[in-house]
């Protein structure tokens, strides 16, 4: 409001300047000067810090915003005449073109150094009105570019200092704009107070109006969910992460992933409060080894939607549609050993359309329209509008014993023969190590085994690798080098078991080390990046070794605490400013209507209640002795009921209650699908025991299924056993619901 008065005093002509000192028009002009610097200023810091500009410009336009600024301070100026900013911008428009097409080589950067070039020439040469409109719009195509560049929190810092500055820029600008149109300049006295006045008015209604400003956004900003892909998304670049992570990697290319520290993605993993897990997050899965480059060759294939929105990857259940092969899927659903667990992902924008997942996913869940998935368990982003950013996932990290997979016997299926045991040409030495490590093993796990343990204890693991590409860098890892990072120890392991006639692959993906207890995350960074080999084992799938030694140990200091609150920060910022969406935009509005609810509830409990209380003190004062003859009656017969139910409870022990509670949960198989499942389960046997049919403790709900003589009985219970593993392992409600119809069905089918 004072400044809105003091803009009003301008346009009456109440001030005017004078030999004695500085008028308000001149202090204006000055004032003005110097918001509009401090707002173009602040637009470039943000535009700069999203990594997105070369180093020689942000040198550049830094150092020419700088003496902008001293000259700012000295009260002096440098102008360039309209003669020479039309020579340099003619000069600047061949030098356009060479950008394009020799140094930059991309039209994207190109036009930005064009941008901020004309910013530059035009700050020294600002004399019109339209100059300084030009330099605003400016300012704020920058801060556009930096809010689609980045998503760093530090952005909020930047963005609320630019908010500032731009507010009191236009305040200034309107005010310079009515004084200049006043129809009348009294003259006055000595007007330095004046200016005082206006530079103390300024400076409390600049952040009086931010804060409203921000606080009507908040308001809005939980209204309206975020749209995660920008605009300018097609321009980004591909980075090592990306290239990491094709279906085409050449050894070496992980290892420069590592040598970044960023923050790739976010793990929350459901019930782990300490970081209890030490799980591999796969990436991609290769299986043609050229001697250098491993690539994949599987095809890819639409992953199935549920009726519930999540889509399959796996098919742990016989019948499951999946690209998978049935064989696969029988070995897979024949352990017993299940163990789920559910995880929510938040990716940092890395350019890459890979699904970072635990072992053997089972189902995803987000904003995707379609997600592809081979047979390597490679899951794939098909939806060029929603980027990999934010999914729940489920995945069974069982795995079998040691003692299982060395009596794992059997022929491999035709095509795992085909794809995963081809090799090129190799030094003949590398068969010959390779026959020497395994040569007391009786069995491939324990030839696998020997194999992780002598690249283990043999080698060192190391970051620091030649420039020079050897012709066989195998051969120079194995015997010449001796050390490297994960991607050779890989590659090494996994050639030598496809020598010995076992199959093998590699997968890309990352190692969680990183847990922030202060968000029950596990934090993943570039430098995590690692490779690993999976061994085929017939019966049991895919079994993961990794022959890599650890790295340095990270050393927990208190800086590192107080980067995990940083980490905090930014995670925070991430999932309910970033990715907020519309799924978490009616979580929120769930919970406000809960919450208001429960409060509603309780109120009108605690009216009736003490309604009743009142109510009934004047039926007793009324009914007298009548009414304490009814009160003690209902005493007795409240203390007559609990005594028998105390004795039945006496007499039936533990065992009434736990039947109440089966019957309760029978009935109603949604709420815990889990238990509801193994009781169906227990009761199908039994019917199915009585029947002659009787299950071994040693088969799984699968093998039993399909050793039922009686085909009718055989479909019935594989259609029972489907909905009870998606109960049982997947916590599948929906299923669980079908369970008591499909026992009738079981019951129904003995009887024919």
């Amino acid at each position: 409001m004072a400044v809105m008065l003091h803009a009003g005093e301008l346009q009456a002509g109440h001030f005017q300047s004078n030999s004695d000192g500085p008028g308000l028009p001149a202090a204006l002009e000055r004032y003005f000067e110097r918001a509009l610097y401090l707002m173009l200023l602040t637009a470039f810091v943000a535009l700069a810090s999203t990594g997105g500009l070369d180093i020689p410009v942000v040198f550049l336009v830094s150092g020419a915003l700088l003496f902008r600024g001293y000259l700012l301070i000295k009260q002096s100026s440098l102008p360039i005449s309209e003669r020479w900013t039309n020579v340099v911008t003619i000069a600047y428009v061949g030098f356009y073109v060479a950008d394009y097409v020799l140094i930059s080589r991309s039209f994207l950067s190109a036009t930005v150094h064009l941008v901020l070039f004309v910013m530059v020439v035009r700050l020294f040469s600002a004399k019109r009105e339209r100059d300084y409109y030009f330099l605003a719009a400016l300012a704020f195509l920058m801060i556009l570019a930096a809010s689609l560049l980045t998503v760093d929190s530090l952005f909020l810092l930047a963005f609320s200092v630019f908010m500032l500055t731009a507010v009191a820029t236009f305040i200034l600008m309107e005010m310079r704009h009515s004084s200049a149109k006043a129809a009348i300049q009294a003259k006055g006295p000595t007007d330095a107070h004046a200016s005082r006045r206006m530079a103390i008015s300024l400076a409390g209604a600049a952040p009086l109006i931010v804060l409203q400003i921000l606080i009507g956004a908040a308001a809005i900003f939980f209204v309206l969910p975020r749209v995660s892909a920008g605009y300018l998304s097609a321009y980004a670049l591909r980075n090592e992460l990306a290239t990491g992570f094709s279906d085409r990697v050449e050894l070496g290319q992980i290892g420069q992933i590592q040598q970044s520290s960023a923050v790739v993605m976010h793990v929350r993993i459901d019930g782990d409060k300490d970081g209890a897990f030490n799980l591999k997050w796969r990436g991609v899965t290769l299986n043609v080894f050229d001697g250098r480059v491993w690539s994949n060759s599987h095809e890819l294939h639409l992953a199935p939607r549920l009726p519930d929105g999540r889509f399959a990857l796996w098919p742990m259940l016989a019948g499951s549609s999946a690209p998978m092969r049935a064989a696969e899927s029988q070995e897979i659903g024949s352990n017993e050993k299940t163990r789920s667990i559910h995880y929510r992902v938040l990716m940092e924008p890395t350019g890459t359309n890979v699904f970072f997942l635990a072992p053997r996913p089972t189902n995803l869940l987000g904003r995707y329209r379609q997600i592809s998935m081979d047979r390597g368990e490679t899951v794939l982003d098909l939806d060029a509008d929603h980027p990999v950013s934010s999914y729940e996932a489920w995945s069974d990290i069982s795995r079998p014993d040691a003692a299982e997979l060395r009596a794992a016997t059997g022929s491999y299926p035709p095509d795992v023969q085909l794809e995963y045991l081809e090799l090129p040409p190799l030094d003949p030495r590398i068969p010959q190590l390779a026959g020497s490590i395994t040569a007391t093993a009786k069995n491939n796990y324990d030839k696998a085994a020997a194999i992780e343990n002598y690249l283990l204890t043999h080698f060192t693991y190391t970051l620091q690798l030649s420039r020079t590409r050897p012709s066989d860098p195998i051969a120079e890892f194995l015997f010449t080098r001796k050390q490297g990072h994960c991607e050779y120890f890989a590659a090494s392991m996994a050639v030598m078991l496809r020598g010995l006639g076992i199959p093998s692959r590699v997968v890309n993906g990352f190692r969680a080390n990183e847990f922030n207890d202060l968000t029950s995350q596990y934090v993943v960074r570039d430098s995590d990046a690692h490779s690993w080999v999976e061994a085929y084992f017939p019966g049991y799938g895919w079994v993961s070794f990794d022959p890599t030694p650890d790295g340095l140990a990270q050393s927990h200091t208190a800086w590192g605490r107080v980067m995990l609150y940083v980490d905090a920060m930014e995670s925070f910022w991430r999932e309910w400013v970033i990715e907020y969406n519309a799924n978490q935009q009616v979580a929120l509005g769930a919970s406000a209507i809960n919450s208001s609810r429960s409060s509603f509830f309780r109120l009108r409990r605690w009216i009736r209640h003490r309604y009743a209380r009142l109510l009934a003190g004047a039926r007793q004062a009324h009914t007298g002795v009548a009414g304490s003859w009814r009160r003690w009656s209902a005493m007795v017969a409240a203390t007559v009921l609990s005594l028998l139910l105390l004795i039945s409870g006496l007499i039936g022990g533990p065992g009434l209650w736990r039947a109440l509670a089966r019957r309760r949960l029978a009935a109603h198989p949604e709420r815990a699908p889990g238990k509801a499942a193994e009781l169906w389960y227990g009761r199908m046997l039994h019917s199915l025991a009585r029947k002659g049919w009787r299950k071994l403790a040693t088969q799984t709900p699968g093998e039993f299924a399909r050793r039922i003589e009686s085909e009718v009985v055989r479909e019935e219970v594989g259609r029972f056993t489907l909905h009870y593993e998606w109960a049982r392992f997947g916590g599948s409600a929906d299923h669980a619901r079908r369970l008591p119809e499909l026992y009738e069905s079981v019951v129904a089918s003995t009887r024919r």
